[in-house]
């Protein structure tokens, strides 16, 4: 049988074609008029794409790059921070806080759940100058309440400002910056908008780009003011990387494309593309007897499902690797061994997860011979969600 290389990844995140055609063409200058215009559209995309007036800065680098300029852009040594943790990735928020000197306050959650508001707002003091936390946390499946956060800082009056890592929360999740009152939300280029890694990006409000001017952490190249000055002419302050911005220009040409050239309502259609295959493979794995590890509060961007007792997931990683090239992941840390993870986000189709799920049939009952588990169950579940959806949506 032929053999195909799949990602299902959460990141890396299977390409775009036109994106790929886009890097192989980009042999420019990025001191010329060539670059600057193209760079100004990008910029001006991604203000669609992020649903926001903000001015948004382009950097080259992975999302922890953004994650740590939005560190030591908005604070300063011994600065009191509040960080909302689930996860792997959240505690990169409290790790880059204690690395920058911040007093950083921690509200937690078990792995698989997410922290109730009511927890925040007593994790929250008077002096907290910011509130960093995640969208969507990777590592666990799990989708927080943004929105439920931001209304909180509102109502209690806090001058926190509010940070978002939303790398693979945007194009997986409706989110409102402008109007939930979100300070900075970060972006990257390996996630929704299906190109490889390299690129992060940020959206950030006046109230965030007016406490750099007060700030004092130690930035150089990651100064985002500089950034911001440079952008109004087309430019990055030092070496961009070029073809990764053509592809991102092609990328999101290509999602305003799926509605007739209007970027924002593109954006809407790919989040509810995520959340209808999301819901398809939640569904086909509980008919399989396979239980959800974040079942309260799961998110668009990645499923995550336990392995069964008796089994471990790097044996489901490792069977649908070897039988049909599909690449998904096992749980991070102390997680391996304990979760596998599904991806939703970008270059994702129903076929795909079709496929998908019928490769998990495959490997439950002929490799593993998992218990229970028949031909058809899974899929029988998933098209009956697609299906109601598809109906939803036309009606």
């Amino acid at each position: 049988m032929i053999r195909k290389t799949r990602l299902f990844t959460p990141g890396p995140t299977p390409l775009l074609p036109a994106a790929q055609f886009a890097m192989a063409a980009a042999d420019i200058h990025h001191r010329t008029a060539e670059f600057r215009a193209l760079y100004s559209r990008v910029l001006a995309q991604l203000k669609e794409f992020v649903g926001t007036e903000n001015d948004v800065i382009i950097l080259s680098s992975s999302g922890t790059g953004a994650m740590e300029a939005s560190m030591s852009n908005l604070t300063s040594p011994g600065d009191r921070i509040l960080v909302l943790t689930a996860g792997k990735f959240g505690e990169r928020w409290t790790a880059l806080g204690k690395a920058f000197g911040c007093a950083v306050d921690v509200v937690s959650a078990p792995y698989g759940q997410t922290f109730t508001l009511e927890e925040v707002k007593a994790g929250l003091k008077l002096e907290t100058r910011a509130v960093f936390m995640q969208g969507t946390e990777t590592s666990t499946g799990v989708r927080h309440d943004v929105e439920g956060v931001a209304k909180l800082l509102k109502d209690e009056g806090s001058e926190a400002l509010l940070v978002v890592d939303g790398i693979t929360g945007l194009g997986t999740t409706h989110l409102d910056m402008d109007a939930w009152g979100v300070d900075a939300i970060i972006g990257g280029s390996q996630k929704a908008v299906m190109i490889p890694p390299g690129l992060s990006y940020l959206a950030l409000s006046d109230r965030a780009w007016d406490r750099m001017e007060a700030t004092y952490n130690p930035r150089y190249y990651f100064d985002l003011r500089k950034e911001r000055k440079n952008a109004k002419n087309g430019e990055s302050a030092y070496t961009p990387a070029v073809a990764l911005i053509a592809a991102l220009g092609a990328s999101l040409d290509y999602i305003a494309a799926q509605a007739d050239g209007d970027l924002r309502e593109g954006r809407r259609k790919l989040v509810d593309n995520a959340e209808t295959i999301a819901a398809m493979t939640r569904a086909a794995c509980q008919a399989m007897g396979l239980g959800l590890f974040a079942p309260d509060s799961p998110a668009a961007a990645a499923t995550a499902i336990l392995a069964p007792e008796g089994f471990t997931s790097t044996q489901f990683v490792k069977a649908i690797r070897a039988r049909f090239a599909a690449i998904i992941t096992d749980g991070q840390g102390e997680m391996k061994g304990q979760i596998f993870r599904i991806a939703h986000l970008g270059y994702f189709d129903y076929l795909d997860t079709i496929a998908l799920i019928g490769a998990l049939e495959q490997v439950a009952v002929n490799d593993l011979k998992l218990p229970g588990v028949e031909f058809g169950t899974a899929l029988v579940a998933a098209q009956k969600v697609y299906a109601e959806r598809a109906a939803a949506a036309s009606a």
